[in-house]
C-alpha cells in the first residue's frame, strides 16, 4: 500500500475565499498526514493567506504539503460596502470570476503530474467544475468534488411538496426562504458553470454521520448527486483538540482569556466576508453592554480580494458609540484585525459563540463544545442556523432570516445573549453541546465513523 501511495498525486483546489480555501487546507493536512503526496493549487497571495490564518496543528504539518502558485491576471479588489442590503460579498464578484483565468495553467500542471504519477486525483471545490473537466481529460486522472457546506443546505431549495419538504416537516423543521441567500449575478454565473459540470469519481463532504447520517440516507436515494456514488463524510476536517505547538505568536486575546473565570466569555464574530452595517453595530454594542456579559468582538472590515491589498486603519470600530471603548474596559476587548477563532474557541473561558453560521464556523464550535447564538447573513447560513438551533439544538436564533433586512434592537439580542449565557435554557444547550463535541471527537478519531471513511477514500485512490 505504500507503494502505491508513493506513486498517487493529490491536487487540491480551493475556492478563492477564506473559508474555503481553510477547509481545503485543512484536508491537505490530513491527507498528506497518512504519506499522500499533496499539491495545494490556489493564487499566490490566497496561498498566504490560508497559511498565515491557519491554526490547530503542529507547525511542522504545513511543511509536508507541496503548494503551487496558480498566476492570474490583475483583478479589481474593491472594498465592501457594509450598509448594503444585500449581505452577499458582492465585491468578491470580480476575484470570482478573475479565477476561471487560472484553468490552463491547472491543466498544465496536470498534466505534467500525469506524466510522473501512476494516478493523479484532483479534488476542488464543487462550485469549480473547470478542475474536474481537466482532470476527466486525462486518462489517469480522477476527480472529486469537495463540499464546504453541509449537504443538507440543497433541502430548502426542493419546495414543501417534494420528497425533501415531507422529510423536513417530519422532523418539525421549518426550512428558511432561499431569497436573497446570494446575488442574481453570482447566481447565475455558478449555474452556467454547474451545467457542463462533468461526472465526478466521487464526492468529499465536510460533515459526519453523527450531524447529518439522516440527510445523508435521504440523499443517497433521492438525489442524482448521490445516487450510486461514492460519498465520504470525513468531516470535520479541522482540528478538534488544539495544542501549543505552533511557531505563531500568541494572539493577545488569548492572554486577555486566560484572566477570566471558565464559561464567562461571549466571542463575538460573523466572519472574513461580511460586515455588518453602521446602525448594526450600534444596536449590538449596546445590546453587549447591557448584558453584562464579558466579551470578545471581532470587529473588522471584511476581507476583499486580495486580503493584503493594502494595510488600512479599521473604519469599522469608529462606528461604535461614544465612550464604548472606555465603558468595556476589563469586561471585553475589540478586535480589529484577524482573531485566531479555532484557539479562542477551545478556551476554556469561552462559553457561547455569536455567529454568522458560515460551516467552518459552525463545525470549529461543534468541535469545541461552545453553543452558538445564529445570526445568519448569506449563502448556506440561513439553513445552518436552522441545523445548528433547531436540529442538532445546540444554538439560538438571534436574528430570524426572516427579519434579515431589520436592524435587530439591543434589547433583543441583550435578551438572548443572557438566555444562554446566564438562563436556565442555557444550561440545556450547553450540555448537548459538551456531548455532541465528545461524539464527534470520537467520529473523527481511529474506528469512528468519519475516520473510518477517510481510511476508506484513502484506500480508494491508492488502489
Amino acid at each position: 500500500m505504500e507503494a502505491n501511495k508513493e506513486n498517487v498525486s493529490i491536487v487540491v483546489v480551493p475556492f478563492p475565499a477564506q473559508g474555503h480555501l481553510n477547509q481545503l487546507l485543512h484536508l491537505s493536512i490530513v491527507l498528506s498526514s497518512h504519506g499522500l503526496t499533496v499539491y495545494y493549487a490556489a493564487l499566490a497571495t490566497h496561498i498566504h493567506q490560508a497559511i498565515s490564518r491557519l491554526e490547530g496543528w503542529h507547525a511542522s504539518t504545513i511543511d509536508l504539503i507541496r503548494f503551487h502558485e496558480l498566476p492570474i491576471p490583475p483583478f479589481a479588489s474593491p472594498a465592501p460596502n457594509p450598509n448594503s442590503s444585500l449581505f452577499f460579498p458582492s465585491h468578491l464578484e470580480p476575484l470570482f470570476k478573475a479565477f476561471e483565468d487560472v484553468r490552463p495553467h491547472l491543466a498544465n500542471l496536470l498534466r505534467s503530474l500525469s506524466i510522473s504519477s501512476r494516478r493523479v486525483v484532483v479534488i476542488s471545490d464543487n462550485v469549480i467544475s473547470f478542475a474536474a473537466s481537466e482532470a476527466a481529460a486525462l486518462p489517469n486522472c480522477e476527480p472529486y468534488t469537495f463540499r464546504c457546506v453541509p449537504p443538507s443546505v440543497s433541502l430548502p431549495r426542493e419546495g414543501q411538496d417534494s420528497p425533501a419538504g415531507a422529510l423536513l416537516r417530519s422532523l418539525g423543521l421549518k426550512a428558511p426562504s432561499t431569497d436573497d441567500w446570494i446575488s442574481e449575478e453570482m447566481l447565475a454565473f455558478f449555474r452556467s458553470r454547474s451545467e457542463s459540470k462533468p461526472e465526478y469519481s466521487g464526492m468529499l463532504i465536510n460533515t459526519c454521520r453523527l450531524i447529518e447520517g439522516e440527510f445523508l440516507d435521504f440523499f443517497m436515494k433521492q438525489q442524482p448527486d448521490f445516487i450510486g456514488k461514492k460519498v465520504f463524510a470525513i468531516g470535520p476536517v479541522n482540528p478538534t483538540v488544539i495544542t501549543d505547538q505552533t511557531t505563531k505568536p500568541r494572539h493577545h486575546c488569548l492572554d486577555w482569556l486566560d484572566k477570566q473565570p471558565p464559561a464567562s466569555v461571549l466571542y463575538v464574530s460573523f466572519g472574513s466576508n461580511t460586515s455588518i452595517s453602521d446602525d448594526q453595530i450600534q444596536q449590538l454594542a449596546i445590546g453587549l453592554l447591557n448584558s453584562e456579559q464579558k466579551f470578545i468582538w471581532v470587529l473588522r472590515e471584511a476581507d476583499r480580494g486580495d486580503a493584503f491589498t493594502e494595510l488600512r486603519e479599521n473604519g469599522r470600530q469608529n462606528k461604535l458609540p461614544a465612550g464604548f471603548m472606555g465603558r468595556i474596559h476589563g469586561k471585553g476587548i475589540v478586535i480589529g484585525d484577524w482573531a485566531p477563532q479555532l484557539e479562542i474557541l477551545s478556551h476554556k473561558s469561552i462559553a457561547c459563540f455569536m455567529s454568522h453560521c458560515g460551516w467552518n464556523s459552525c463545525m470549529e464550535s461543534i468541535s469545541m463544545g461552545v453553543p452558538m447564538l445564529t445570526w445568519p447573513m448569506h449563502s448556506d447560513q440561513p439553513w445552518n442556523s436552522v441545523l445548528v438551533s433547531d436540529y442538532l439544538k445546540v444554538g439560538v436564533i438571534v436574528r430570524d432570516w426572516k427579519r434579515r433586512k431589520e436592524v435587530l434592537f439591543a434589547v433583543e439580542i441583550e435578551k438572548v445573549i443572557k438566555e444562554v449565557m446566564v438562563g436556565d435554557k442555557g444550561e440545556e444547550i450547553k450540555r448537548r453541546a459538551r456531548e455532541l463535541r465528545e461524539a464527534v471527537r470520537q467520529a473523527v478519531a481511529d474506528g469512528g465513523s468519519s475516520h473510518t471513511e477517510l481510511i476508506s477514500f484513502i484506500n480508494h485512490i491508492t488502489r
